[in-house]
């Protein structure tokens, strides 16, 4: 279960807002194949991974060992390098939808699904997941590049952690400001906010959270009651306590368990998984 190449850049000729030309410029895709869908030709789902860090950072331990855990399910995965301060809003967006668009147009190369292609993303990078399942369309058939004729919509999302809103007494400060800039406009920072998004065309979900995060929790509870207004098949689990950026969480034997969770909640959404571990 290692990755198939080095970073795969999502645009080789220059990302859009590029700033310059060094990895920091060039969003990025590192594939990890699952062995069982590689190796027998069978499809199997994907799911991109975006790592959380505050809209500045890109948090190492909710990357590659993210991938290896979906590895273990079956499911193949690419972890995503998005662009991340100084960039600024539409640029980690982008970034997110050109990954989805990338791995739906090249699905038979990587023996993915195209049908069943998710996101997870922790704190901040479940914000931009959060983004990636209310912002999104159907690829335009006409494009001149086969990833830009894909659709952008993922097919389930994995909220960890996640940052959701940027209005009100819940948002996250830190990484409102890497997003919007230290005056950003409040009408932007509304239509930013998950909550307000959602439609009856969002993706099921999966989140968790704990009680005592100061990435406040009401976040994953502001976005589970949106789900259920619009009808959206959601899972919510919220612990009592831990830290935040507890990723894998595999010393935390209460919050530890969420991976197992998810693992049970992948498979009765139709997605492979050999067990929950």
């Amino acid at each position: 279960m290692n990755p198939v190449a080095a970073w795969e850049l999502l645009w080789p000729d220059g990302a859009p807002l590029a700033e310059g030309n060094g990895d920091e410029d060039r969003p990025a895709i590192m594939p990890f194949l699952a062995e069982s869908g590689a190796a027998s030709g069978s499809p199997r789902g994907a799911i991109v991974v975006c790592p959380g860090g505050g809209y500045a950072v890109r948090a190492a331990h909710e990357g590659e060992p993210i991938a290896r855990w979906l590895n273990g399910l079956g499911i193949s995965a690419f972890v995503l390098r998005y662009r991340v301060a100084p960039y600024r809003y539409p640029a980690a967006l982008l970034d997110v939808q050109r990954a989805i668009r990338t791995v739906r147009s090249r699905a038979a190369e990587w023996g993915v699904d195209p049908q069943r292609i998710g996101v997870l993303g922790f704190s901040a990078g479940g914000h931009l997941a959060a983004m990636a399942g209310t912002r999104f369309d159907d690829g335009d058939p006409g494009a001149a590049d086969p990833a830009d004729r894909a659709s952008c919509r993922p097919d389930a999302m994995i909220l960890c952690y996640p940052v959701i809103t940027m209005r009100g007494p819940y948002r996250h400060e830190g990484s409102l400001c890497n997003l919007l800039g230290p005056e950003p406009d409040p009408d932007m920072a509304a239509s930013l906010s998950g909550e307000a998004q959602v439609s009856a065309k969002t993706p099921p979900a999966f989140l968790w959270h704990t009680a005592d995060d100061p990435v406040a929790v009401e976040n994953s509870l502001i976005m589970a009651a949106a789900l259920s207004r619009h009808g959206v098949p959601f899972d919510l689990h919220v612990y009592q306590q831990g830290r935040h950026g507890l990723g894998l969480a595999e010393h935390d034997e209460h919050v530890g368990t969420w991976t197992g969770l998810c693992a049970i909640w992948l498979k009765r959404n139709g997605w492979p998984a050999s067990s929950p571990v």
